[in-house]
């Protein structure tokens, strides 16, 4: 779930609200069990940050994913990790914090009864979201391609209460046994369609509409309360991404969004400033500890430098601790790989931990970079996939950053492929571009880190 994300759905805000009450209300019913209310009481910010930890290591549990958790076993077993974490979380804060615990037994006591009443309460929750009376029936225009990816990702979620009832499509009556069984009718039985099947939503979904928007049914629906949106629209509010099949640069132009103002940029890179002053300070000893160990481990020097492309095309120099052998590159650039033979010993646990990435904190400080935004490429490839991939370019309209929305949803980019996979992730972060979006990457980037997804 992103939780921060604007984009974040109804059944999202529902669980993690509730869940936010449920583990305040355990604590409080531990500390009644235990005859500490009152005590517990007179130190509330204490409640309201074990609160705030258990979110955290729930949510870093994938327990705000409904579309990952939605088996029962799955989700009791994701109980019990977030638990303990939580757990293990509040004990090392609690050495360091020694007025912070509100009582090893209370907290004990509000774990169990978490492990117990949070399994009864999704399984509640799931079988209430389940009615057809709490679901939006979605109707879609068209049956293409592009209509059939919607219709699977609907299909394939459960953040969003959704369900697609039907396509209505004109075709002509040659093509029409190659069409998916749900096809209802054509453009011109919409209005009876959206009426027989109480429709709520209607997808848009033509290739090419000149000549075949059935534009009155679509106002006569829109006038009877019915949402009309765009296939484009719907795609990305479901995956988190940009639909980049058939996209026109009309849509860029007249969508919201792709407009950060002046005044969310200036407090981004006040932030960056702080943030990279704060990072170097407290980072000087792992700094050192690192290059000390990269010395070492084989010969060659201790930072890497490299060409990379930035805001408006720009190109700077991109600093990292070395992780390859001083050999690892003759000639022309070539892509990192799955488990690439060129890494060190010493770069192998960097690039596990990304503390090889460290020294970006001088970029970000310099204004080359910011802490959160598209991955910046080098200049070779750059070149390659902004002539096989439209709109490409455009992901060259913020700064670069350290972590990006692309790196913690999509894995390690090695290909053209993955490139254009990654852009849809890029081009959908340029469009929210906010500071509650970066603070979401900020959380989600950590995650991955311990998790060690998509390290090289």
């Amino acid at each position: 779930m992103q939780v921060f994300n604007r984009h974040v759905s109804g059944r999202g805000l529902t669980v993690f609200g509730f869940e936010t009450a449920l583990i305040s209300g355990s604590i409080l019913a531990a500390a009644q069990f235990h005859g500490s209310l009152d005590h517990v009481l007179s130190g509330l910010w204490k409640i309201v940050l074990v609160t705030a930890l258990c979110e955290l290591c729930f949510y870093y549990s994938d327990l705000y994913d409904l579309t990952v958790v939605h088996a029962k076993r799955e989700l009791f077993v994701r109980v019990l990790r977030g638990a303990g974490a939580a757990a293990i979380v509040l004990a090392a804060v609690s050495v360091v914090v020694p007025s912070l615990p509100i009582g090893g037994g209370i907290f004990i006591t509000a774990l169990a009864l978490l492990v117990i009443a949070l399994p009864l309460w999704r399984a509640a929750f799931d079988g209430l979201s389940r009615d057809s009376r709490f679901e939006e029936r979605v109707l879609i225009v068209g049956s293409g391609a592009l209509a059939q990816t919607v219709a699977r990702h609907i299909s394939a979620q459960h953040d969003f209460s959704y369900r697609v009832v039907g396509f209505v499509a004109d075709v002509p009556a040659e093509d029409r046994l190659a069409l998916p069984p749900r096809v209802l009718g054509t453009s011109a039985d919409l209005a009876r369609v959206v009426a027989d099947l109480r429709v709520d939503r209607i997808v848009v979904s033509l290739a090419d509409r000149r000549g075949r928007l059935p534009i009155q049914e679509l106002l006569q629906a829109k006038l009877a309360g019915v949402r009309v949106e765009d296939a484009a629209t719907t795609y990305e509010r479901l995956t988190g991404k940009i639909l980049l099949d058939d996209l026109k640069p009309s849509w860029l132009i007249f969508s919201e969004g792709f407009r950060a103002s002046r005044r969310t940029r200036l407090a981004k890179r006040t932030i960056d400033l702080l943030l990279s002053l704060v990072g170097c300070v407290v980072s000087a000893p792992i700094v050192l500890l690192t290059a000390i160990a990269i010395r070492l481990d084989s010969p060659g020097p201790i930072f890497y430098c490299q060409e990379r492309v930035g805001e408006n095309g720009q190109w700077f120099t991109l600093y990292k601790f070395r992780s390859m052998r001083i050999d690892a590159e003759q000639g022309t650039p070539v892509w990192a790989k799955e488990q690439d033979d060129r890494v060190t010993r010493a770069g192998r646990f960097l690039r596990f931990t990304r503390l090889d990435e460290l020294p970006q904190l001088w970029n970000v400080l310099r204004g080359d970079m910011s802490f959160v935004g598209p991955r910046p490429e080098r200049p070779f490839f750059v070149q390659q996939l902004a002539a096989a991939i439209p709109f490409y370019s455009e992901r060259h309209a913020v700064k670069p950053g350290v972590t990006g929305w692309a790196q913690v949803k999509y894995r390690y980019g090695a290909s053209i492929e993955d490139a254009y996979e990654k852009l849809r992730y890029d081009l959908y972060y340029i469009k929210h571009l906010s500071l509650a979006f970066d603070l979401t990457i900020a959380i989600d980037t950590v995650k991955v880190i311990l998790s060690g997804k998509g390290a090289k």
